[in-house]
């Protein structure tokens, strides 16, 4: 058999490592692997953590297996790139070692400290002019607060920040490296400039820049593969490892958002709506991320943290198989005949109502079937995301196509769903797997700059990103009529029940006391 260059994507999630052999002459998937893990159980209300051992043993699984699939000999690859879900903070000490379980994106226990940070930066305007973002629960410099408040003797000894994807870098490279995509999420960066903002880390600590990694391009390798972690990957030493990014700046990749116009929308465990912009895009309300991309450009973003989440909750309420799920959904009509979820399981934060909790509106008799649960469940988190989607239209990003990704987007009908709600045309990709797939991609668009070619990012995804034309939903006209409607009752039941919300975590507080 003639040697092949292949390619080696990885995408760290909450719940599982994804991992994809890509060929570099084709861009085909030429094998897969996976392994799932569940979060550290026991922990406080809105405490979401994980080891970061658990990750580098599951990318081992994952790795091995893909390999295996696609029957690849080590030294036929040649690049590897990593995505990683975005905002954990990983602390190591001196000696590279984990200091405590990384809090991740989806902890809300740092409320107290996002508004402690953004009060020292002169307030909610002020942070937005100074950062670009605001400084919410879930980003990653409240938790590094948090360790300083709640765990000084972890935080005396912190001598590096990393990021998921940074920590599995450091362990395939043994360099601290962070690019701009990632590092955007942390509400450190002034998003704009591209560096560090010294304000915000005075803010936590007047010694915390001495921990953060240099910052460098999407483009430059974060270094290369080390004799160690080959041999429990099963590969050369020496293979190039890209800077990889955040999973939605992979995803953007993997589904060929780099240009204008396409908008990414993931249906995962959370939902995020992003596209490519060749500017920064600050939202002065401080809901759209503008995050920087890794590609060297930026990437408004918007994230719900409840999606398949809430679908699941109802899915393994009513004993449905997703099957049955589907065809129970399908029963009722759009609207769900007025039951409507606002889907705030586990806080949310595009709209950034940390202390939220699930709500159903509408249910009486006619609506307290399985049909119009799984229905409104697929609508509620839709609309939640479709929130953000006008959002990002009002600051001049609008959609002529949105592409669907993660779990949501194999339902015929929630696309369906999608494309009614969000009023444009929807489609999917052959390759399902966006931020592993963006992974690979980007290390091949470094591999081949290292070779000494000038190629572009949009040549590659031109190339080798390919629509599923048979799954495009297009809306249709009287269901987009009704969603609008569904959709201010939504927004305007949001509104209405944020005091009843933070009335409630304190009555949560209270009964665990």
């Amino acid at each position: 058999m003639a040697t092949r260059t292949l390619i080696l994507g990885i995408d760290s999630g909450t719940q599982s490592t994804k991992a994809l052999v890509v060929d570099a002459r084709t861009g085909r998937v030429v094998g897969e692997g996976s392994a799932h893990y569940g979060l550290i159980s026991g922990l406080a209300p809105g405490a979401k953590e994980q080891h970061p051992q658990t990750w580098r043993t599951a990318t081992i699984k994952a790795c091995k297996a893909a390999l295996r699939a696609a029957k690849a000999r080590a030294g036929e690859v040649v690049a590897m790139g990593v995505s990683g879900q975005q905002h954990g903070f990983v602390p190591l000490d001196r000696d590279g070692e984990v200091l405590r379980p990384a809090k991740l994106w989806c902890d809300t226990t740092t409320a107290a400290e996002c508004a402690e940070i953004t009060a020292a930066l002169g307030g909610p305007r002020q942070t937005l002019k100074r950062l670009g973002n605001a400084v919410v629960p879930g980003f990653t410099a409240g938790k590094i607060l948090w360790l300083k408040k709640h765990e000084p003797e972890h935080f005396r000894k912190l001598a590096t920040v990393l990021l998921p994807h940074d920590y599995l870098n450091f362990w395939l490279t043994g360099a601290r490296f962070m690019e701009y995509g990632d590092a955007s999420g942390t509400a450190l960066l002034d998003v704009r400039r591209r560096r560090w903002c010294p304000e915000a880390l005075a803010a936590i600590d007047a010694d915390l820049a001495a921990a953060l990694p240099d910052l460098s391009p999407s483009d430059c390798p974060a270094g290369q593969l080390t004799p160690e972690t080959a041999r429990e990957l099963g590969l050369s030493p020496g293979v190039l490892v890209s800077a990889g990014g955040g999973d939605n700046m992979m995803g953007a990749i993997g589904t060929g958002n780099t240009r204008e116009g396409v908008v990414t929308a993931s249906f995962g465990t959370s939902g995020t709506i992003y596209a490519c912009a060749s500017r920064p895009v600050v939202d002065p309300d401080g809901e759209i991320a503008a995050f920087c991309d890794s590609t060297n450009r930026w990437l408004p973003l918007l994230c719900t943290m409840n999606v398949t989440v809430a679908t699941e909750m109802v899915r393994r309420d009513f004993g449905l198989d997703h099957a049955a799920f589907e065809r129970a959904a399908a029963q009722a009509p759009p609207g769900s005949d007025g039951l409507l979820l606002l889907p705030y399981l586990e806080g949310e934060r595009t709209p950034n109502v940390p202390d939220g909790t699930g709500a159903f509106l509408g249910v009486r008799p006619a609506t307290f079937t399985a049909a119009h649960f799984a229905r409104a469940a697929m609508e509620g988190v839709t609309l939640g995301m479709n929130y953000g989607l006008q959002r990002l239209a009002a600051l001049g990003v609008r959609a002529t196509q949105v592409r669907a990704t993660g779990g949501g987007a194999r339902s015929k009908l929630w696309r369906q769903i999608m494309a009614d709600i969000f009023n444009t045309e929807v489609v999917t990709l052959q390759v399902a797997e966006g931020a592993a797939f963006g992974a690979a991609l980007q290390a091949l668009w470094c591999w081949r700059r290292e070779q000494g070619e000038q190629i572009t990012i949009e040549q590659i995804t031109d190339a080798f990103v390919r629509v599923n034309a048979r799954e495009t939903a297009r809306p249709d006209a009287r269901a987009a009529a009704r969603y609008a409607e569904l959709q201010a009752l939504q927004d305007a039941t949001s509104r209405a029940l944020r005091p009843v919300f933070t009335q409630h975590r304190r009555f949560l507080g209270g009964l665990s006391a």
